[in-house]
């Protein structure tokens, strides 16, 4: 009895178990984390999207949610890293264009978060939000295009 049921299912169990080596599909996984994102719950969403992002790494969709969430449980360095890596990915996203800007005013960059925010309203203008955006982030004080230790020829 045991060797039949055996055979019927040797090729289910490993294929299942490579297929999904945590369980849960990065399409479940997605899913899920957006549901936690959804009900505000940032930080858990956060921890469900990387088990979808190390399942389909370089995945888009898995690394802009991956990334909103980051940014509003409030780690910034992180969600930085993420939409750079979207940007890899997709060059032209203007969502990530838009939320690296944000991650790196948060982070005190003003003149990083500037550049891309304005790619953001360039490859979507009739965003508001995108404007909105640099719009509050104002114009760089006179003189200060440049960081520490450059010259405005670097």
């Amino acid at each position: 009895m045991g060797g039949s049921q055996q055979q019927e299912r040797p090729g289910e169990d490993e294929s299942a178990a490579d297929a999904e080596p945590e369980h849960e599909s990065a399409y479940a996984l997605l899913q899920r984390g957006q549901e936690l994102m959804r009900r505000r719950h940032h930080a858990q969403a956060a921890i469900v999207l990387e088990r979808a992002s190390r399942a389909e790494p370089g995945k888009g969709s898995i690394l802009e949610a991956l990334g909103r969430a980051f940014y509003n449980s409030g780690q910034h360095e992180r969600s930085r890293e993420t939409f750079e890596a979207l940007l890899e990915v997709d060059p032209s996203a203007h969502y990530a264009h838009y939320a690296l800007g944000q991650s790196l005013k948060q982070l005190g960059r003003p003149r990083e978060a500037r550049t891309h925010l304005r790619l953001a309203v360039a490859l979507s203008p009739a965003s508001k939000l995108y404007q909105g955006a640099l719009d509050r982030l104002g114009e760089p004080p006179k003189g200060a295009e440049t960081t520490k230790g450059e010259t405005k020829g670097d």
